[in-house]
């Protein structure tokens, strides 16, 4: 008992911490965002690193004090869904350099914790019918999916801010603060490309762990469908942009309007 107490007190502290290193690293990265500043990108980037190491702590505590991979409620989905973000830019930043990717990044990645905040942190014993180690593979699939899509959804903001810059033809502030929009178009396109693979891995194996629980591969219920939806909005982009050719504003405004998508379909899915 007394070491259940213990490790509720490490949880709650590792989330505080969490909370406010990830508000320092979005702190720095916009500061270097306004003045430019090499050396304070390198302290946001490290910093947020730091986050990173927090939240996998926090996860790990969460894992102990619920006895399976803490992804069941909406604290412990929007949680890891930030943990996605986090890991899916740090390991786009080690492979790429973006201009200033990492403000935008962090500014999401700490709304989504800000979120996490305020839902309850209660923890709720799973039905041992779902009990299945299919169940955090594909959690775990869907949101690393949605972490890459996040980052699609940033370098879509991106693009529109930047286009809107050069259209109006008095290049003024975020002009010389971001890539152009070749680069953008690129980023969106590689993180979609990702995002979508993670996502269709997500609902094979959501496919799997039914059928082990209830013996059937689909139900049509709310969650199930809802799941459809976001997979079918992602592979309407897919299709368009690599079969089609979509590329530039058309592009950046479908990875926002899918984003939000994935957004409202969480919360459905989760509450």
């Amino acid at each position: 008992m007394e070491q259940q107490a213990l490790l509720h007190e490490i949880s709650y502290l590792l989330f505080q911490g969490v909370l406010v290193v990830t508000f320092t690293a979005c702190a720095s990265y916009l500061v270097f965002f306004i003045t430019q500043r090499n050396r304070i990108r390198g302290w946001a980037r490290s910093i947020l690193v730091v986050s990173w190491v927090m939240q996998s702590l926090y996860i790990i505590s969460r894992y102990f004090l619920v006895g399976n991979t803490p992804v069941t409620t909406y604290h412990e989905a929007v949680f890891f869904f930030a943990w996605a973000t986090t890991s899916a830019y740090l390991s786009f930043r080690w492979r790429h350099t973006v201009k200033n990717f990492g403000t935008f990044v962090s500014l999401l990645i700490f709304a989504l914790l800000l979120v996490a905040s305020f839902t309850s942190r209660e923890i709720i014993p799973i039905a041992p019918a779902l009990r299945s180690w299919w169940l955090p593979v594909h959690v775990i699939l869907s949101l690393v999916a949605y972490g890459f899509l996040g980052l699609a959804f940033c370098g879509g903001l991106m693009y529109l801010l930047q286009e809107r810059e050069l259209k109006s033809r008095k290049l003024g502030y975020f002009f010389s603060r971001l890539p152009s929009l070749d680069a953008l178009d690129q980023l969106n396109s590689h993180c979609l490309a990702v995002g979508f693979t993670f996502l269709c891995l997500g609902m094979v194996t959501g496919s799997f762990w039914l059928k082990q629980a209830s013996g059937t591969y689909w139900r049509w219920n709310p969650k199930e469908v809802c799941s459809l939806i976001i997979w079918l909005v992602y592979l309407v982009q897919i299709h368009q942009r690599f079969t089609v050719g979509w590329r530039g504003r058309r592009a950046a405004f479908m990875v926002i309007i899918g984003f939000a998508v994935v957004i409202i379909t969480l919360w459905l899915v989760i509450a």
